[in-house]
């Protein structure tokens, strides 16, 4: 990892690369974190390096930000090649599996169980039922729904 650490270092000057509890991309710092010694530690580190290089910066809604992952997963498998390193295919599908679950979760109506649409960035409405709820716009934490009422 080490040796990985100081080809990025070498290669992207622009970018800074330090340890940290979990893999993410800090754009406002310019900052890639990565978990030394983690299992699939290489992987972390490129798919947050790819996020960066690709100027992932913040998402528009539920889909773009599973569609930014999911670019970013391809990225970083050509960056993995060119560093003579091969990813784990279904770790890459785990990691997905995760957003996935999450929006899935989120989209969920409170009242009768189907999927809604996403109108913002932290509300959803229910096609079937007509009922409205708002989720947390953090991609870290459980998808609570707060549920409005909604007056006909």
């Amino acid at each position: 990892m080490d040796q990985l650490v100081h080809k990025l270092r070498r290669d992207y000057p622009a970018l800074a690369f330090a340890a940290g509890d979990s893999p993410c991309w800090s754009p406002s710092d310019s900052l890639v974190y990565y978990t030394p010694g983690a299992e699939h530690g290489p992987a972390g580190l490129l798919h947050e390096l790819a996020h960066a290089l690709m100027r992932h910066n913040t998402f528009a809604n539920d889909l773009d930000l599973l569609k930014k992952e999911v670019e970013a997963w391809d990225e970083a498998c050509r960056l993995a090649a060119g560093y003579a390193i091969e990813l784990d295919q279904d770790h890459i599908q785990d990691c997905l599996d995760t957003y996935r679950d999450w929006l899935h979760k989120r989209s969920l109506c409170p009242t009768c169980r189907v999927n809604g649409l996403q109108t913002s960035i932290q509300r959803y409405n229910c096609l079937n039922c007509g009922h409205s709820w708002q989720v947390s716009a953090s991609r870290s934490c459980r998808p609570y729904r707060l549920s409005k009422t909604v007056r006909t």
